[in-house]
Order: C-alpha cells, then structure tokens, then sequence
C-alpha cells in the first residue's frame, strides 16, 4: 500500500506542529484534494472529514507540544520525528511512499525517517510533495485541519481571558505580534503557547527588558 506524509505549524511562533500520514489506494482519495495552502478551511474540513470516515484510508496524526520546540533539538530534526511517529501509525511492512522533504536535502529526511520506523517501508522525500501527490496531499490537509483546530483551541482559551485576536500564529502576522506583546505587559511573561526559542520572542523580551532599565 502507499501513503504519504506531510506537517503543518513548522514556521509559527504559537502552538504545536502537527504531523499526519495517510495510508490509501489512490481510488480512496477523493477528487479535490489539493496542497492544503491551495484550499479554503471550508474544503480542508470537508476532505479532512471524508479521509477519517473512509474504511480504506488510514490516518495517522503526531503533534510536537511548544515544548519539545523549544528543547535542545532543531527543526528538521522535529519534523522528521514528527513525520516519522504518523507514519508509523499507520505504515505496514511492504509498504512504500512519499514525505514532503522537510530537510535541503530531500534524500537525507527521507533516511532519516526511515531509520525511525519499525515497519519494513520504503520511504522517498521530495521538496513540495505536497503539490504532486495527492497521497501527500491529503496528509498536508489532515495535518493542516488539526493545526486550524488547534489554534482556534488556543484562541478561545485567550480570548477567555479577555485578549484579541492571536492572528495566524505566525511571526510576520501584526495580530499575532500585537497578541504576544499584550499578553507580556499584563502577565509580566510570555503564554504558554508560545515558542519562546523563537526570535520574536527574544526580541519582546529584549524590548521589555530595556524598556524597564530606560523606566529605572
């Protein structure tokens, strides 16, 4: 059988990155599945809820918690354990597919999967897999879906607490930025959510930590 693996939340400085795998005869796919960067959350939820409720599709989904971001492994290093840990949901010895690179070197992330794996698989990688296969497809809209449902789990959780609007989670996002900064100057800390490895949240805290040397 064949399957295909991608992730979702790589680049963001809020919240979990997700990994899925899905496993399926071509024939299971349904028609308009696509890079998930390509669809509206609309279509993403639809096709995402058609893969789970097929009896001959199967999904694997692995999240790496804010964390394990921000211990003392890099990223493409994550992204392979993350890979890897779908893909094991689901992969059967004999099997055989396609991850999106998630490495420069396509080769070498595809090893590196592989050599997590108990499955006997053959694994390839290739940089935008996601937009040429539509096994990695599916898997890019499964993991972006759980991303969305994540993020708008957080966003409920801080709006709770009477902040607006999170954004997108990127770093190049205002919302997001605006999110982080006002949560920093009424709790005196960053969220929980937030990638505090990432250089955005060095720059806050730099900013808050001159601003109180310039108030001394």
């Amino acid at each position: 059988m064949r399957f295909g693996v991608d992730e979702a939340g790589k680049g963001p400085v809020l919240g979990s990155m997700f990994a899925a795998a899905v496993r399926a005869p071509a024939v299971a796919i349904p028609a308009g599945v696509d890079d998930s960067k390509r669809l509206r959350p609309e279509q993403r939820e639809a096709l995402a809820a058609t893969l789970w409720d097929d009896d001959r599709v199967d999904v694997g989904v692995a999240e790496v918690p804010v964390e394990r971001i921000d211990g003392d492994v890099d990223m493409n290093t994550l992204t392979v354990a993350a890979q890897a840990e779908a893909l094991a949901k689901v992969a059967r010895d004999g099997d055989g597919g396609i991850c999106d690179g998630g490495d420069t070197d396509a080769d070498r992330f595809a090893r590196r999967v592989r050599e997590r794996l108990t499955a006997d698989v053959e694994v390839r990688a290739e940089h935008g897999a996601d937009e040429t296969y539509a096994l990695v497809a599916a898997a890019s809209v499964i993991a972006k879906v759980e991303r969305d449902a994540h993020v708008e789990g957080l966003a409920d959780r801080y709006t709770s607490m009477g902040f607006e609007d999170l954004g997108s989670g990127y770093p190049s996002d205002p919302k997001t930025r605006e999110f982080l900064q006002a949560f920093l100057e009424r709790e005196g800390h960053l969220p929980d959510c937030a990638r505090k490895s990432w250089g955005t949240c060095d720059d806050l805290l730099a900013a808050q930590e001159q601003a109180a040397l310039e108030d001394f």
